[in-house]
């Protein structure tokens, strides 16, 4: 579901009165879950509590594959998913990972109100991908982490928010199907680190297939991948 950045409006309250009543309905009647949200099963040797810790910022690098990923379980599980500031995000790469069409906004450019707009979607989503257009004031990072904890949701980032409770980063890749220098890339094969503050502290490194070749995420096992491909940079995960 994609929502234009003119139909939030400018600030809180028009950006909250806006949004789909099914989803502000939702957030008003839900009781209290789990202390976490559910991660795909290759995912949770990532995660100091094998999910996504309610209240909390997880940050990944950059855009890509495994910030969708993120996403999925929860998704497929009934939660109401919000992205924002992604335009490439589109319905059909979400879906391809599992995600729930119908329980995830999107607001592909939510301009300069993009504090307002993320708080509006912490109203009425459990979770939130964010990609902001910079480093996040101090101020603003403070007043959206507020809303976090009293709406015990999860804001991923795609980029940098100082003291996240968890970051991940693709260190290493290597792509299958390029054959003898040409071909089609089928499958990545991704080293993945964690780490982040309190009980995250403690480093984590999982490989991955990021996606495989039916499109999953999965454990990966490097030495799966032909000789010759491996360790391609440049290519977002």
């Amino acid at each position: 579901m994609e929502i234009p950045a003119g139909h939030l409006g400018p600030g809180p309250r028009s950006a909250s009165v806006l949004l789909p009543s099914v989803v502000l309905d939702s957030a008003r009647l839900r009781y209290p879950g789990p202390d976490t949200l559910p991660v795909l099963p290759a995912l949770r040797g990532l995660l100091p509590r094998g999910g996504l810790a309610r209240g909390s910022v997880v940050t990944v690098a950059e855009f890509g594959v495994l910030a969708l990923a993120l996403l999925a379980a929860a998704s497929a599980a009934g939660t109401w998913c919000g992205i924002a500031g992604i335009p490439e995000a589109g319905v059909l790469a979400t879906v391809g990972l599992g995600l729930d069409a119908a329980r995830t906004l999107l607001v592909p450019d939510p301009g300069d109100a993009w504090p307002q707009v993320v708080a509006s979607l912490l109203d009425g989503c459990e979770l939130v991908l964010l990609r902001p257009p910079g480093r996040a004031p101090a101020q603003v990072r403070q007043r959206l982490e507020a809303a976090l904890r009293r709406g015990r949701g999860v804001l991923l980032v795609a980029g940098d928010w100082p003291g996240a409770q968890v970051r991940l980063r693709v260190v290493i890749q290597g792509w299958t199907g390029l054959g003898e220098g040409h071909g089609r890339l089928r499958a990545c094969c991704a080293e993945v680190v964690a780490d982040g503050r309190g009980e995250a502290a403690m480093t984590r490194t999982r490989w991955l297939w990021l996606p495989g070749q039916d499109g999953g995420v999965t454990v990966a096992d490097p030495a799966d991948l032909p000789p010759g491909e491996y360790r391609l940079p440049g290519l977002a995960l």
